[in-house]
């Protein structure tokens, strides 16, 4: 497995835990409205809850980030491999071209 895919597998996995948030945060919105906690008790969780949300996703934004910076990474190391291999046919070019000449 390579890095790259390693970082979408963890974005993939935060992304369900913030889902799974948003549905905690429904859950304290019902039990509000059934009147099993009172309001102040709903907006302090929901506060905690949207603080790790908003954790999730800055953390999802970076690795976002690392998986761009990576596949520039990965294109570059193969242009320069592409580079090498010409130059070495131009080199054996002019080495068959040097040995036919004599």
């Amino acid at each position: 497995m390579s890095f790259v895919d390693r970082l979408d597998k963890n974005i993939s996995k935060l992304e369900k835990r913030i889902d799974k948030e948003e549905i905690r945060i429904a859950n304290l919105d019902e039990k509000f409205e059934n009147k099993k906690i009172t309001k102040a008790k709903s907006n302090i969780e929901k506060r905690k809850v949207y603080d790790r949300i908003k954790a999730m996703r800055s953390r999802i934004q970076t690795l976002k980030g690392m998986t761009v910076k990576e596949k520039q990474h990965i294109e570059e190391r193969a242009e320069e491999k592409k580079k090498k291999e010409e130059e070495k046919e131009k080199k054996k070019k002019k080495k068959e071209s040097k040995t036919e000449e004599e």
